[in-house]
């Protein structure tokens, strides 16, 4: 990706201590560790969303976490990008993805919303989903079906003790991700991330 270009790289889930820890948090979560990491913190506000604008590797970007909660998370990212002019195509979202076993992460270019509300809200806004995924599985959890209400108790109830061990290593791996995404490109990204064998363990 040329590094002449500013990318909006916005992470979904919940604002308030009461979501911190929640799975469908994950999303904010990298974007927590991205700003540690490279020193962008989020000292800015405007249109429902807090952000940060900084450099990863020399290649600008603003990161965002909409404040609308999750399922109206299209119409402040929509506003933030028109404000800065940047292109769906140079958008980076990340978020959980209870179809994916937990620890797995799939780089995902354009498609559909999958049935995560976040996810829909982007598409609708934008008109289309020309924007780079990054889904962090969270799993199922037990007798969590995809027509079920336990998908909701599962993706808002915090990680259990031994996902707390690895979460560190997942949220790492996501960012490492993102970092490869903007400096190589999304297709070197998939095919070092995309591994459907890779599992996180103790």
């Amino acid at each position: 990706m040329s590094q002449k270009r500013l990318y909006l790289v916005a992470g979904l889930g919940n604002p308030g201590n009461t979501y911190a820890m929640t799975r469908h948090n994950a999303g904010f979560m990298v974007v927590d560790k991205i700003a540690d990491s490279f020193s962008i913190p989020f000292e800015k506000r405007k249109f429902d969303v807090l952000f940060g604008r900084g450099f990863i590797e020399g290649i600008e970007v603003i990161l965002v976490k909409p404040l609308t909660f999750m399922n109206r998370s299209g119409p402040p990212v929509q506003k933030i990008a028109k404000y800065f002019r940047i292109p769906c195509k140079d958008i980076l979202v990340i978020h959980d993805d209870i179809d994916l076993d937990f620890g797995r992460l799939q780089i995902k270019e354009q498609g559909g919303h999958g049935g995560h509300n976040g996810i829909r809200s982007l598409i609708e806004v934008f008109g289309g989903g020309d924007f780079v995924r990054f889904r962090i599985g969270v799993g199922r959890g037990i007798g969590c079906s995809r027509a079920g209400g336990n998908a909701v108790d599962h993706v808002l109830g915090r990680f259990n003790a031994n996902e707390m061990a690895i979460l560190g290593r997942i949220i790492t791996r996501a960012q490492d991700a993102i970092v490869t995404t903007l400096c190589r490109g999304t297709r070197e990204a998939m095919n070092d991330f995309n591994d459907r064998k890779f599992v996180v363990s103790n």
